[in-house]
């Protein structure tokens, strides 16, 4: 994979020098990415109220634009960097006193209903903060590549193969032989083994670009796929 600029990488490079590109940028981010860090305010005690209060006031100063000139480029994962910001955050008076008035500019639409169905979903038990956003922060990634290949696959007018096959990727549904599987989609059973094949093999292909989004060095998408194998496996 040749590593290509990507939305994070501009923000570090861009954001001292051209600021509107660079915002753009990290709002892309924010959207795809906003729910872990809600989730993350959740678990540290705040309502659901609060918690949007927060993290819309939180990216309403991120996306300030003197605010790119503080995003150093050692600050290589947009992961780690956007819960640091968010804890620097939640330090802070300001943002405390802005959540307070109930008045924060709506900067980044949150679906605050799905937000608290999803966050419900998690099982109450002693899981920290941080380990919540990180593994929120796993799945959101992972659904986003999912979403991606589903829109595809769509535009290509191959959306019941997706449907069919999907399970080869997320390991879930009805497993059932591709002699089975193929009849239901008019091919034989090793078409329909090759069909899946490709359908894994674009999965990994967009994960990689979708990891290089949030990363600044090549480098740092094998960190990313190792931090996603530990996450997920724990």
């Amino acid at each position: 994979m040749t590593f290509v600029t990507t939305r994070w990488t501009v923000v570090l490079t861009a954001g001292r020098h051209d600021t509107s590109r660079a915002q753009i940028a990290l709002a892309s981010l924010c959207q795809a990415y906003w729910f872990p860090l809600y989730a993350y305010v959740r678990r540290r005690g705040y309502s659901p109220q609060d918690a949007e209060d927060f993290t819309q006031g939180f990216f309403e100063r991120l996306l300030q634009l003197d605010s790119l000139s503080t995003v150093h480029r050692e600050r290589g994962k947009f992961r780690a960097f956007l819960l640091a910001a968010m804890n620097h955050y939640l330090a802070d008076e300001w943002g405390r006193a802005s959540a307070q008035k109930r008045d924060v500019r709506k900067t980044i639409p949150l679906d605050m209903h799905r937000a608290e169905t999803r966050y419900a979903d998690e099982p109450l038990d002693q899981t920290s903060p941080d380990r919540l956003f990180e593994r929120q922060w796993a799945l959101t990634l992972l659904e986003t590549v999912l979403q991606l290949l589903c829109r595809e696959y769509a535009a290509a007018g191959k959306q019941e193969l997706f449907q069919t096959l999907r399970f080869t990727i997320t390991g879930d549904g009805n497993k059932k032989p591709y002699a089975e599987l193929g009849d239901s989609l008019g091919m034989t059973a090793e078409a329909a083994r090759v069909a899946a094949h490709r359908l894994r093999q674009r999965y990994r292909h967009l994960l990689r670009a979708e990891i290089a989004h949030t990363v600044a060095t090549e480098a740092d998408v094998e960190e990313e796929l190792h931090y996603l194998r530990r996450i997920l496996a724990g």
